[in-house]
Order: structure tokens, then sequence, then C-alpha cells
């Protein structure tokens, strides 16, 4: 049992929550220091950290058996555990069913509005993995998918939409949606033979890695229309100038000629900016509560 449980965790990649479970508490932040003048509670943030993960690890593991046959194609990832047969595909729907309880639960747990919008959660959630059979858009679906992390935090402690809500949303959809095109850049070719759809094999890595640095010039306007919609201080704009050389650093890694170092530009270097943005935030917030 420990031993699937093991494999199923590796699968679905369950370390990279990383990427999107700090701006969920950071979303939680700002909207209870801003609207209601205080830290959200610690009920609040074990029940946005539960429902965050049974998100993720239900949306992670549909992806990987709806993509089991083109993963068992694919030469990048015919070793996962599915196409590899470590793990049945009842076991994985087990787990899903799990996954998507946790996140009921957890979300039952929350604001009114939360419980309200969780059916266009889960829509996006499962509708992602199926994207890239028809759309090369489906970069820009996940990182609206990713979004909805910070959005959810806000809402989570708030229960209601602002237009800071609105915009941070936005910002971690472009800065998702830009990883993601640069981490689609390795599987172009496949794609194509393939008749997958994806902005790489659609218009080319060249065209992907410059709408990728669009994207993420979009993230940084709007990571810092936060430190003047929030009033926030300087040292979120300390934590601003590490994210922005990451995300600088991050495009030099990678071009059209060498991808060789993408895994690194990928999940190092998007799995620190998180980071970075939500412990400056939080001690940001800390130092003006007692100041």
């Amino acid at each position: 049992m420990f031993t699937k449980l093991k494999i199923f965790l590796e699968m679905i990649k369950f370390e990279h929550s990383v990427f999107a479970l700090p701006f969920a508490f950071m979303g939680a932040i700002l909207g209870s220091v801003v609207w209601q003048g205080h830290l959200p509670s610690w009920a609040q943030i074990g029940w946005i950290t539960l429902a965050m993960v049974g998100a993720r690890t239900a949306a992670m593991a549909l992806n990987r058996v709806i993509d089991q046959a083109i993963d068992k194609r694919n030469p990048r990832t015919e070793n996962r555990a599915i196409p590899a047969g470590l793990i049945s595909i009842p076991q994985v729907i087990l787990y899903i069913i799990i996954s998507f309880a946790v996140l009921f639960w957890a979300t039952y747990h929350l604001s009114a509005l939360s419980m309200k919008l969780l059916p266009i959660a889960v829509f996006f959630l499962v509708i992602y993995s199926y994207t890239k059979r028809f759309t090369w858009t489906c970069h820009f679906v996940l990182g609206l998918t990713l979004g909805l992390a910070p959005l959810g935090g806000w809402i989570a402690v708030t229960g209601q939409f602002t237009w800071s809500s609105i915009i941070f949303f936005l910002t971690v959809a472009c800065w998702s949606a830009g990883f993601d095109l640069i981490y689609a850049c390795q599987d172009a070719e496949f794609d194509r033979k393939e008749g997958l759809h994806s902005l790489p094999s659609r218009f080319g890595i060249k065209a992907a890695l410059l709408t990728a640095r669009v994207l993420h010039v979009l993230t940084a306007i709007g990571l810092v229309s936060l430190f003047f919609i929030t009033h926030l201080s300087w040292l979120y704009l300390v934590g601003l100038v590490i994210a922005y050389i990451l995300l600088f650093k991050e495009h030099r890694l990678v071009t059209p000629q060498d991808l060789s170092k993408l895994n690194t530009a990928f999940f190092t270097m998007n799995g620190v900016l998180s980071l970075v943005m939500f412990t400056f935030t939080l001690l940001d917030v800390l130092v003006s509560k007692h100041s």
C-alpha cells in the first residue's frame, strides 16, 4: 500500500505543489489583511492547504490517466508509472476520488462563495488535460487553472471578488501559461507527429519562447501593480526584484537552439519564485502590522 502511494506521489510530482500553493497563501494573506485588517486564521490556512493539495492531486492524476496512451508513445514519458505498469488505473482512480473528496470537504469549511464557485474550478481541473487534443491555446487554459490558486485563497477568506483579486488571478495565469509554454517546447516535434496541439508545435519553438517572454513581462507588471493597490511596502519590493531576476534568468537558460537547461528553468526557477513572493509578502505584512 505504502509503495503504491509512493509511486503515485512520484507520478504526480507531489513536490511541485510548491508552484501554486504559495500563491494561494499569498492571496489569502493579502485578501484578509487588505479587506479585513487582520491575518487569516490558522484554520483558514489549513483548509486552504487541504483544498489546494486535493485540487492539484486530482488534476495531475486525471492528467496521467487521460494521457496514458500518449505518454506510452512519447520517449520522454514512457517510463511514467501508468505506461510502465507500476500502478493500475483503478488504483489511480481511487486516489482521484479521495483527492476530490478532500477538495470538497476543505472548500465546505471556507467561504460560501468558495463553495458556489467550486464547480467552475473542477471544470478547469478536468478540461485542461483534453485541450491539447483540439487547441494550441491549451497553455492559456492551464494558466487560468493555476491562476485560480491566488483567487481561491482570496475568496476563501473574504467571500468576495475584488479588482485586486482579479489582477492577482491574471498575473499568476500569465506566469503559469508562460512557464508551460517553455516546458512544452521539448515535445514540439512529438506533438506535431501525433497531431496534438500546442503553441510550439503549431508556430515553432522560437515563437513559443517569445510568447512566454511577453507573458512574463505581463506577470512582472501584474506583480508590481499589487504593490500599489494593496499598499505593501519596501519588503515586498525586495521580493519583487528577486522575482524579476529569476524570470530574467529563466529566459536566459532556454533558447530555440538549446533546451538542455529547460528543467532547471521550469522546475527550479518557478518553484523558487513562488516561494520568494510569498515569503516577502508575509514578511511585509508582519512588519507593517507590528510597526
